[in-house]
Formats: C-alpha cells, structure tokens, sequence
C-alpha cells in the first residue's frame, strides 16, 4: 500500500547544514583549524555511548511493539549532539532534560538497571511509577526531571542557574528542547529572563527537522532558530549535531563563558530524527522516505566511527564487541525489571511532602481499606 505524506520539499543533509560550522568531514578526518583536539579516550567513550543508547533504544521499540513497555521516545539519529553536549558539561553542572536524552542520564552515571526499571515503572523505578516511561530523573546525577508539557524545563532551568548565581556558585545548567518547543510560552519567558538576569545557561535546541508532524520550516519565518536569541540579549550559535566534535566544542565554549560570567547561549544543533516523534508516532504519515534515507548516509555513529578510524582506534572486531556488550547487559537487565513486583500502593501518597498532611493521610487509609482487583494491588 502506497502511504501519502504531507511533505513536499526534501531536505538533504547539504541543504539543512549549509553554513554550519564543523569539524569531521566526509573523510572522518577532522578540520585542524576546528579541531577541539580532545583526549582520545574521551572521542572513544563517546563513541561507545552512543553505539549504546542505539541498542537500547532500538531494543526498547521492540518491547513495546511487544506489549511489553508501554511507551518509549527514542533518540535514533541524534546521539551525536545529545552525548558530545552532555559530555561537555563539567560535573557540576545541571542537566534538564526534554525526553529524547535517556543516553545523557545513562552518561551522566545513573545505572542502565535503575532506567529500564523506569521503563517498566516497577517497585525499583526511581521514580515509582508515578510517571509514564522515559520520564525519569536523577538528583544524584545533578539531572532535572523529564515533564511532557512542552517547554516546562527550559524555565526551570534558567531559575536554577539563576539561584546558582544568586549564591555565587560555580555551576552552569543546560536544558534541551526541539525546534517545536520555541513555538511555547515557556521558550519567551525562558530566554527573556536569561537574558534580562545573564543566567549561566546553556539552552541546546535539538533542530531534528520536525516537531512530531510539523516541519521545522513551518515553525517559524526566522532564517534560523538561533538567531532567536538577539532579541532576548541572548548570543545565538549553530552548530552540526551530527558532528560530535563540533557539539562538543560549541557547547564547552558556552559552558566557560556562562561560568565567567558571560551569559547564556542559545546552540542550535542540527541533526535528524531517523525514527518516529515516539513509538505512538507513524511518520510515514507526514514525511518522504528519500529524505530519511539521505539523512541515515549522515548518521552520526557512522560518522564517528569514520574518524575514529582515520586515527586507527576502532576496529570491526571492536565495534561488534562494543553492541554484544550492550546487548548481554540490556537482556539482564531486562530479566529482572520483568521479575519485578509492582510499586506498593503507598507510593502513590509518599513523597509528595515532607510530612503527610492529614487530608492526604485520610485518603490513603480510604484508598488502603478499599477493595482491590485480583492480582493487582
């Protein structure tokens, strides 16, 4: 069956990245005169986090087209500019995450385990169930909570830098949010508080080319998302998403100038989302599969993996130890969210406040004594 979509104009990697700063060609080879020039072992870590948040993710769909998850919002095409721009905060920065930055918390330190208990909102989920999966957090991990109202962080996040700043402490937040979210509320009073107050804010615009069905075209009449920033006060800058080390570069040099005092920087990463808005999402609906083709030959694992090789640190043999790695890790980790009980029916009234005040107390003594389905709580 022929699917009709409600695209017309195709959008090449040349023609969204025209005029984009970047640092690997198309030889894998890096720019000397871009050239972060970072320790390899740092190039190489990334690399193999990226490579892992593409196997759990792809294996996640698979669940859920199983029946086993329920929900899962992936990030198939955008690891580069996710991993290389949370590898570039210092450790004690804050992250604030929109949904598609699983691979930046993993980063970050939390253990595959405790998110894929999250996936399965069973009594080891962090966060108890009380949200659908994919929205976790992790204050241990200096890392915000994923909200589904569009644009919430980025408010959030501007308040805590400028707290941070109100304290005189060292500390830098970034918030991630696509191109669609600067179509909010949230995006306007964001932007003009940084900019009013010069929080020490990183704001990292993930352009992946759509928001859900929308394409980024018809969000906005600016030549460009960045350039949002002038009227806020707010230095604006693009950069390839897909280019780890032009990420990376971008965004460190935010992060000191933010923590010098500078102000905020609004990044504008362009990338692609390969897969659909989520796993509700059939986005062949809306877009021509030649442009997602063009845009796979632009992966950003596959890039890396080229430059990595320009520089004789990855093999085949490598690479695929790498992905049965991640695999034997994920397929354990999988046994034992599914062997899992459910969370207890008091998490639904503990953690709210500090003490339970009594309304609340009363209605979990009601909720308690009431009568419960059969093999459920």
């Amino acid at each position: 069956m022929e699917v009709q979509t409600t695209q017309s104009v195709i959008r090449t990697p040349e023609k969204f990245l025209e005029g984009v700063a970047t640092v690997i060609g198309p030889d894998g080879r890096a720019d000397a005169s871009h050239d972060p020039k970072l320790d390899r072992a740092l190039v190489k870590k990334m690399y193999v986090a990226m490579v892992r948040t593409r196997v759990i993710d792809e294996r996640l769909v698979t669940l859920q087209r199983q029946g086993r998850i329920g929900f899962h919002i992936g990030s198939l095409g955008e690891e580069g500019c996710i991993l290389a721009s949370a590898a570039a905060m210092r450790d004690q920065d804050w992250i604030f995450p929109c949904y598609r930055e699983f691979g930046a918390l993993l980063w970050r330190g939390m253990p595959l385990q405790d998110y894929v208990n999250n996936m399965y909102g069973n009594a080891n989920d962090p966060i108890k169930g009380r949200q659908m999966p994919d929205h976790y957090s992790g204050k241990k991990y200096k890392f915000g909570s994923v909200s589904s109202p569009i644009g919430t962080q980025m408010t959030q996040a501007v308040g805590f830098a400028w707290g941070a700043k109100i304290r005189k402490e060292d500390l830098v937040t970034s918030v991630y949010f696509g191109e669609g979210a600067t179509s909010s509320n949230e995006f306007h009073t964001a932007m003009n508080f940084a900019g009013v107050f010069k929080t020490p804010t990183v704001l990292l615009c993930r352009n992946n080319g759509w928001a859900i069905s929308v394409p980024s075209e018809k969000q906005t009449a600016s030549k460009t998302f960045a350039e949002k920033g002038i009227a806020y006060g707010v230095k604006g800058i693009r950069c390839d998403g897909n280019d780890v080390l032009a990420v990376y570069k971008t965004v460190r040099e935010a992060v000191e100038r933010a923590a010098a005092g500078g102000g905020p920087t609004l990044i504008e990463m362009m990338t692609y989302r390969l897969s659909g808005h989520s796993t509700s999402d059939d986005p062949r609906a809306y877009r021509i599969e030649d442009e997602v083709t063009s845009w796979r030959k632009a992966d950003p694992i596959l890039r890396l993996r080229k430059h990595l090789e320009t520089l004789g640190m990855i093999t085949d043999a490598e690479d695929q130890k790498i992905r049965d790695d991640v695999d034997a890790e994920l397929k354990l980790c999988i046994e034992r969210a599914e062997a899992t009980e459910k969370p207890a029916l008091s998490t639904m009234f503990t953690e709210v406040f500090k003490d339970m005040p009594q309304h609340l107390q009363e209605q979990f003594d009601e909720c308690a004594a009431g009568p419960r389905p059969k093999a459920q709580h």
